[in-house]
């Protein structure tokens, strides 16, 4: 393991959402001192004025660059409640590292060899897999998960610029995790993700017996200032990756699986059968 590569465990351990929530008053408290509307200071953090709404409403997780002291002239206030806020119930501490990143990630390449991606399942399925969970969860916690990933999807419609790619094993789609009903709107909502320019779906079919992909998952995003980051995630366990050797291994990865999976319309038609059959 390098220096830009860290490994955090521990999967089980989320924060209060009222942390989010005292720094989004102790934001907006410092915002209107400052005598700013959302509209005004959005831009100064490059943000959407919806997005400050949702942060100051407790409901997102702020960027680093969010918390904007010598704009708001904040004493330091802002950066000590930063430190202990947490991303609401049902996303784990080492995710957080990576899904903060993924707010305001500009391009986000995905490959899932073991399960839909989560920001392509929908409600039933990610219900099946959390129903299934060993340590068993509360019901409560089910429904925080739910919350915390439906959550996340909303990166797709919100951001257009965001250039979306992911690519699917077909077996995944085949399993039929949840029962035929779950299968058939999880292709449902598929197919009409990718009638969004901005996202990419490719399968790649279970007849490609050996491909670049056979060590696992791949994540890799980009930043708003062009940076590239990696993650791989495991048994109660992520892997966030800075290394620029590793994320240059993992690119090289991705687009071999790019060309050796069904190109996107290949894989409507794909999608589209299976849809038919079920």
């Amino acid at each position: 393991m390098t220096d830009s590569t860290i490994s955090i465990d521990n999967a089980t351990e989320t924060e209060p959402p009222d942390t989010l929530k005292a720094f989004g008053a102790v934001h907006k408290a410092f915002r209107k001192r400052a005598g700013y509307t959302q509209e005004e200071y959005a831009p100064l953090v490059q943000y959407q004025p919806s997005t400050v709404a949702s942060i100051e409403q407790g409901r997102r997780f702020p960027h680093r660059r969010f918390v904007a002291e010598e704009v708001l002239d904040a004493f330091g206030v802002l950066k000590g409640v930063y430190k202990h806020a947490g991303r609401e119930k049902g996303l784990a501490s080492w995710f957080r590292p990576w899904a903060e990143l993924e707010e305001q990630a500009i391009s986000l390449y995905t490959y899932e060899n073991r399960l839909v991606p989560g920001l392509l399942q929908t409600e039933g399925y990610a219900r099946t897999l959390f129903r299934e969970r060993v340590p068993v969860l509360t019901d409560s916690q089910i429904e925080a998960q739910i919350a915390a990933r439906l959550e996340r999807q909303s990166h797709l419609g919100e951001r257009p610029n965001t250039a979306f790619s992911f690519i699917v094993e077909e077996f995944i789609l085949t399993r039929g995790t949840g029962g035929t009903e779950v299968t058939r709107g999880l292709i449902d909502s598929i197919l009409a993700v990718t009638e969004q320019r901005n996202v990419e779906v490719q399968v790649l079919p279970m007849t490609r017996s050996v491909h670049a992909g056979l060590d696992g998952p791949i994540r890799l995003l980009e930043t708003p200032e062009n940076e590239w980051f990696g993650y791989c995630e495991g048994q109660e366990s992520g892997q966030f990756i800075a290394n620029p050797k590793t994320i240059s291994v993992l690119h090289m990865r991705y687009a071999k699986l790019r060309s050796q999976a069904l190109t996107p319309e290949d894989s409507r038609c794909l999608l589209e059968r299976m849809r038919g059959a079920l």
